[in-house]
């Protein structure tokens, strides 16, 4: 069985060979530690990729994205790259005042993917291949207005917010659109709404105004035959049932601080956890059995003829030895 169709099995919960996985291997890690990086692709090599970012013209950026530093993405967003191996955080907003909304333009450079050479990168690979972009409304909003303001902007709503979401939201339809013509597999969604213990905005503000949103993503994507993955960090299961609903298949999120056994009570069998393995204690420092009383947590409560996808992040502060210790322990639990 292919990366590919163990992917499309385990989200279909059609009985897959083995859990597929997937290592989120930062640039801090690949500077960090590259011999370790280096052997684990060799010993657990990914089931997914994502397509690289292939543009008929290259795209408007200044800086390098995780090198420390300014870097000024294809937007025009500036972001304040303290450290190096990872972004860093937009302190200068491009929207100041609701006037400088009038010389706002969406990067029409996005849409001009590259169909044929996307196309070639999926018919060289066996993996299960994600769309090269992003769609991300809400987090686009922060870095335009900085995330302080873009929750301001939430709870007033004025004329200006609704307009610029819409432009937004008009944006991402698009990329969605011409991702969703070439041969990827699957297009991913991403916008952190969750605190440790909470969401960052009422659960009814979040239906009212993002819900119809990302339903028109998922729309769009499956029409044309393409699974919706998604990331969230935090606490958001008060939105994972509305999830569902409009579509996502796939989330990738914080399942310890919302409660695997929990999650799992709830949405197992109608969602596939793509990952994650805790990246705030247990990767940086938990034992080699904490690590397996994660990955065994997850077997249990959220595997049901597929549905988990074993997942983790090889980021700052991440044990090497415990990144590879979750993908022994997946490889044992289906050797059983």
């Amino acid at each position: 069985m292919t990366p590919r169709e163990l992917v499309r099995r385990t989200v279909e919960f059609a009985k897959p060979a083995r859990v597929p996985r997937q290592a989120w291997v930062l640039p801090w890690a690949e500077e960090h530690h590259p011999a370790d990086v280096l052997r684990l692709r060799q010993e657990f090599p990914d089931d997914i990729v994502t397509a690289p970012g292939l543009y008929r013209q290259p795209l408007p950026v200044q800086g390098e994205r995780y090198k420390k530093g300014l870097y000024i993405d294809e937007w025009g967003c500036r972001f304040d790259n303290v450290h190096g191996g990872v972004i860093g955080i937009v302190r200068e907003p491009l929207i100041r005042e609701w006037d400088d909304l009038d010389r706002f333009r969406t990067p029409d450079c996005t849409l001009a993917v590259d169909r044929e050479a996307v196309n070639a990168f999926c018919a060289s690979t066996q993996q299960f291949v994600l769309a090269g972009t992003l769609v991300r409304p809400f987090e686009r909003y922060c870095f335009i207005r900085t995330t302080e303001q873009a929750l301001v902007d939430l709870f007033r709503r004025p004329a200006e917010f609704h307009d610029l979401l819409g432009r937004l939201h008009e944006h991402y339809i698009r990329e969605v659109e011409a991702w969703s013509a070439t041969d990827v597999d699957g297009i991913v969604l991403m916008d952190d709404w969750g605190a440790q213990d909470r969401m960052l905005v009422s659960p009814v503000l979040w239906r009212d105004v993002f819900k119809p949103i990302y339903r028109d993503y998922c729309d769009v994507a499956r029409q044309a035959g393409k699974f919706v993955f998604m990331h969230s960090d935090g606490h958001i299961t008060a939105i994972v049932d509305d999830l569902i609903e409009v579509g996502v298949q796939a989330l990738n999120s914080q399942v310890k601080c919302m409660g695997v056994a929990e999650l799992g009570r709830r949405f197992r069998g109608r969602l596939t956890f793509w990952g994650e393995i805790d990246r705030q204690e247990v990767l940086p420092l938990g034992t080699l059995e904490d690590i397996r009383g994660a990955v065994c947590e997850m077997r249990e409560h959220l595997y049901a003829n597929g549905g988990v996808i074993g997942q983790c992040e090889f980021g700052p502060g991440a044990s090497p030895d415990n990144v590879f210790e979750v993908f022994r322990a997946w490889r044992d639990l289906d050797a059983r």
